[in-house]
């Protein structure tokens, strides 16, 4: 397996949506290739940094004019002018 494949192929490992015979392949190019698994246990780690994180609560100002902008996006509403 080369290098660009694993990069086409990182979500789906990452997944474990691999077919069982990819991912032993993907598994071996790890073992060999010291780039491809820094970038595999990066990615992973990024990911999982990702799903613990609560996020942020968006300023007041901010979610108003968002809330606006999807009404009227929406067509429930004009906007009024500031």
């Amino acid at each position: 397996m080369l290098c660009k494949e694993v990069i086409r192929k990182l979500s789906d490992y990452l997944d474990g949506e691999l077919e069982p015979d990819l991912a032993a392949q993907l598994t071996r190019h790890l073992e060999h290739c010291e780039d491809c698994r820094l970038v595999v246990d990066t990615t992973r780690k990024t990911v999982e940094i990702f799903c613990k994180t609560e996020p942020a609560p968006l300023p007041e100002d901010v979610l108003h004019r968002l809330n606006r902008l999807l009404s009227a996006k929406l067509g429930q509403r004009r906007i009024p002018p500031e």
